[in-house]
């Protein structure tokens, strides 16, 4: 007889996942279930659409700047929130263009990155590529807010 055991009693997962892919026009939303999943296990879920929204904007830059669309994602629990890294080949920087036409259709990923993720950056990735990463932590102290230019190069 099959049945479903929920995965809370299989064990608590652990405080790491990574996987690699080669992501396409689809693959944001299945990375969001599994963020999503994540976070909940982890007692993070007030993160959710924070973390969804910045996966999918680091996802949307591989489909559309990196040739062979490869990359890794690492989603890491920190004592504080949440880190999440994607690594890919390209040895790119993703840069925020100095000026954005009203009607222009791109561009603004970096920009609402900063907006929603308390820290994020790029450093350099395995054989020449890059990694760029974001965390994400829940309730700050009154007054602290997210964005303000909180990246590193």
């Amino acid at each position: 007889m099959n049945e479903h055991i929920p995965p809370t009693l299989l064990g608590p997962r652990p405080a790491q996942y990574a996987m690699r892919i080669t992501v396409g026009a689809h693959s944001a939303r299945h990375i969001r279930r599994i963020v999503r999943s994540l976070l909940e296990e982890w007692d993070l879920a007030e993160l959710t659409d924070s973390v969804e929204l910045a996966v999918t904007e680091l996802v949307a830059n591989v489909v559309r700047h990196v040739p062979d669309r490869r990359c890794a994602l690492l989603v890491l629990r920190q004592a504080a929130g949440v880190r999440v890294e994607v690594t890919d080949g390209s040895p790119q920087v993703p840069l925020t263009p100095p000026e954005l036409s009203p009607e222009a259709e791109g561009g603004r990923g970096l920009v609402l990155l900063d907006a929603v993720v308390d820290k994020w950056g790029v450093g350099p990735g395995p054989g020449g590529g890059k990694t760029v990463w974001f965390e994400c932590r829940p309730a700050r102290p009154p007054g602290q807010t997210r964005g303000a230019g909180n990246h590193s190069w």
